[in-house]
């Protein structure tokens, strides 16, 4: 069983790490991603004149918002399973059954972490469905 935990841990641990540079790439797009992005648009805007949108401006800001958002929400699953990791691989090769147990709370926080962001997310969708068929609904009402 501890070669097993150990394992786990070991991939945890490169799973945590790539996630972290994940982490930073998302942050780096969010903050010049939509920088860029919101200069190619305004310059659309100039080269276009018939594109007469000021909301095309916002855009970029909310693709770095929005990126940054998920940075954020991926950030925490990836310290809990990097302290799970971390402290399973310690706490195996002391032979310490505290730092053994803080491991699997880590892994414990990660689980719920990601059960509510789900429950969460698919609440979304719902509300997006509902809304969608309300809209659908009310559209074809109106023709």
């Amino acid at each position: 069983m501890m070669n097993f935990l150990y394992a786990t841990a070991k991939w945890g641990k490169f799973l945590a790490i790539v996630g972290f540079v994940g982490v930073g790439i998302m942050v780096l797009i969010g903050l010049f991603g939509g920088s860029i992005m919101g200069a190619a648009m305004s310059t659309a805007m100039e080269a276009d004149e018939s594109i007469n949108n000021p909301m095309l401006g916002s855009m970029g800001f909310l693709f770095g918002f929005f990126y940054l958002l998920i940075a954020v929400l991926y950030f925490f699953p990836v310290l809990y399973l990097y302290k799970f990791s971390t402290k399973m691989q310690d706490g195996l090769r002391s032979k310490d059954e505290m730092t053994v147990e803080s491991s699997f709370e880590n892994l414990k926080s990660l689980f719920k972490f990601m059960g509510i962001l789900t429950v969460v997310i698919l609440g979304f969708y719902a509300l997006i469905i509902v809304f969608g068929v309300g809209a659908f609904g009310v559209a074809s009402m109106l023709k």
